[in-house]
C-alpha cells in the first residue's frame, strides 16, 4: 500500500489556514488611493456648488462606495462569504421586520381610535 502526498494546492491552503491570510501591501495602497480619489470627488461636489438631488445622490454614492471598500478590505469581509451575507443582508432584513411591526401596530392603534373615539 502506497501513500500519496497532498497536492501542492491543498498544502498551500492548509498552510494559509494555519498562518492566517496575508494580503499584499499593493492591495492596501490601492484601496487608500481609491478612498482618496472618492473623498476628493465628494469634496468637489461642494466645490462646484451642485444642489438638489444631484448633490445628494453623488454624496451618498461616494459614501457607499467608500464604506464598501473599507468594510470589504480593511475588515476582511471580502474574503469571508458568510460574514458578508450577515453584514449586508441581516441589518436590512431586521429593519424591514421592525418597520413592518411598527406599521402593523400603528394601523391597530388607528383603527381602535376610530372605533372608540369616532371619526370626528
Amino acid at each position: 500500500m502506497t501513500t500519496t502526498n497532498l497536492p501542492t494546492a491543498n498544502m498551500k491552503a492548509a498552510n494559509a489556514a494555519e498562518h492566517g491570510q496575508e494580503h499584499s501591501i499593493r492591495l492596501y495602497l490601492l484601496v487608500w488611493f481609491w478612498l482618496f480619489v472618492l473623498s476628493t470627488c465628494s469634496y468637489l461636489v461642494d466645490y462646484f456648488g451642485l444642489h438638489g438631488y444631484l448633490r445628494w445622490t453623488l454624496i451618498l454614492l461616494f459614501m457607499i462606495v467608500k464604506a464598501g471598500l473599507i468594510v470589504g478590505v480593511f475588515m476582511h469581509i471580502a474574503w469571508e462569504r458568510l460574514a458578508l451575507i450577515y453584514a449586508i443582508l441581516a441589518p436590512p432584513i431586521a429593519v424591514l421586520v421592525f418597520v413592518s411591526t411598527m406599521a402593523f401596530e400603528s394601523f391597530y392603534t388607528h383603527s381602535d381610535r376610530i372605533l372608540y373615539f369616532g371619526t370626528g
